[in-house]
C-alpha cells in the first residue's frame, strides 16, 4: 500500500509519500518562516494564501521524489485538525477532492495524533504503551498511548503553550522569529543558572501546564535591566528561561510515565526539536532505567509523514471522510 499524506495545519505545507510499516518514499515540507518573521508571528490570511500557492507543487515534488504518479497511491491521510482554519481547509480540501476524482479512500487526521506517533518513523520504534509528551508552539500535552489509535490526555497547558512561550520571549528580547532555535542557540552560550526564573509547578499532582507566569518574570527582568540602565545579559537570560521550561517539562513528564506505569516515554511536536530538553530528558531517562524515544529534528517540526503513520492505523480501524467533513480548529484529544 502507498500513502500520499498531506499537512497544512499552519504554516508549513508538506506532503509525503510512505509504505507503512516499511520505510518513507519521500517528504517535501515548504516552510514559510521568511513570510511571517518580519511580522514576528504567523499571520493566518497569509498563511493560507501561501498554502493555495504552494500546495499542488509540493504534492507533485513528493511524488517526484518517490518516483510513483498518482495512480500508484491507494491512500491519502490529511491532516482534519487542530490548527488554523484558513490553512487546514488548503490541504484538508484538496486531498478530500483529490481522494473523489481519483476513487481512493481518504482519512482525516488530528495533528496531535501524528507527533504522538512520530516515532514509529524512525529504525528503533517503541511498544505500546508510552507515556508522551507533545511540546509545540500551540500544545504543551501530556498522553498515555495504549496503541496506535487510542490516546488519553493526562496534562496540557492551562495558558501559553512552551513553543508560544519561546517566541514571545524571543520577540520581547528583540531576536526573532522563530523563537525555539534562535533561543536555544543564544542559551548555548548562557549560564542555566545565572537568573531565578519561577517554576509554575501548581497543585502538587497536577499534570497540567503554565508558562505565562514564566514569561511576564522574563519581561519584568528585561524591563528592571533596562530602567537600571544595565545592559542584558541575553545568553544567560535565554539559558535560564530555557532551563526553566526544560525543568517542568522533564519533570512532569517523568510523574505521568511513573503514574501510569509505563517504562516507554517519547517526546514530539517542534519543541522536542530543542537541544537541551533532549539532552534532560535522556539523562534522566537513564538515571531511573526508562526508554526515551525521541523523533529526528525534522519529524518533530510539522511535516506529512507522521500524519501518513497516523492516518494508515485510522484506515485499518475503518475510518474514512467523505467530500462534506469538515475540518476543526480545536482537537478533541486536547
Amino acid at each position: 500500500m502507498l500513502i500520499l499524506a498531506i499537512e497544512s495545519s499552519c504554516d508549513d505545507t508538506a506532503a509525503a509519500i510512505l509504505e507503512p510499516e516499511s520505510h518513507l518514499l519521500s517528504s517535501v515540507i515548504s516552510s514559510q518562516n521568511e513570510i511571517h518573521a518580519r511580522f514576528g508571528g504567523i499571520v493566518p490570511e497569509l498563511a493560507s494564501r501561501s498554502h493555495i500557492e504552494t500546495i499542488r507543487p509540493v504534492v507533485e515534488k513528493a511524488l517526484a521524489q518517490a518516483e510513483v504518479s498518482l495512480a500508484d497511491i491507494d491512500l491519502i491521510a490529511a491532516t482534519q485538525g487542530p490548527g488554523l482554519v484558513g490553512s487546514l481547509l488548503v490541504g484538508f480540501t484538496f486531498a478530500k477532492s483529490l481522494a473523489l476524482v481519483r476513487h481512493l479512500p481518504c482519512v482525516g487526521v488530528d495533528h496531535m495524533a501524528g507527533h504522538l506517533l512520530s516515532c514509529l518513523l524512525e529504525t528503533e520504534k517503541p511498544d505500546f504503551p508510552y507515556t508522551a509528551l507533545i511540546v509545540s508552539g500551540g500544545n504543551t500535552s501530556l498522553f498515555a498511548v495504549e496503541n496506535p489509535v487510542t490516546y488519553t490526555r493526562l496534562g496540557r497547558t492551562r495558558d501559553d503553550a512552551a513553543g508560544e512561550a519561546f517566541d514571545k520571549v524571543a520577540k520581547l528580547l528583540g531576536l526573532g522569529y522563530p523563537g525555539g532555535p534562535v533561543i536555544s542557540a543564544c542559551a548555548a552560550e548562557g549560564n542555566p543558572v545565572a537568573i531565578a526564573f519561577p517554576r509554575a509547578w501548581l497543585a502538587e499532582d497536577s499534570l497540567d501546564f503554565s508558562f505565562s507566569g514564566l514569561k511576564t518574570s522574563v519581561a519584568q527582568h528585561v524591563d528592571r535591566q533596562r530602567r537600571l540602565g544595565q545592559p542584558l545579559a541575553l545568553a544567560d537570560i535565554c539559558a535560564s528561561f530555557q532551563e526553566a521550561v526544560v525543568e517542568v517539562l522533564v519533570k512532569k513528564t517523568l510523574i505521568a510515565a511513573a503514574q501510569n506505569g509505563h517504562r516507554r516515554i517519547v517526546l514530539g511536536g517542534g519543541v522536542a526539536a530543542n537541544a537541551r530538553l533532549r539532552v534532560v530528558m535522556q539523562q534522566h531517562c537513564a538515571d531511573r532505567g526508562l526508554q526515551i524515544f525521541i523523533p529526528s529534528p525534522i519529524f518533530c517540526t510539522d511535516n506529512a509523514a507522521m500524519i501518513g503513520v497516523a492516518g494508515y492505523h485510522q484506515f485499518l480501524r475503518g475510518d474514512r471522510v467523505d467530500p462534506d467533513t469538515d475540518a476543526y480548529s480545536r482537537s478533541p484529544l486536547n
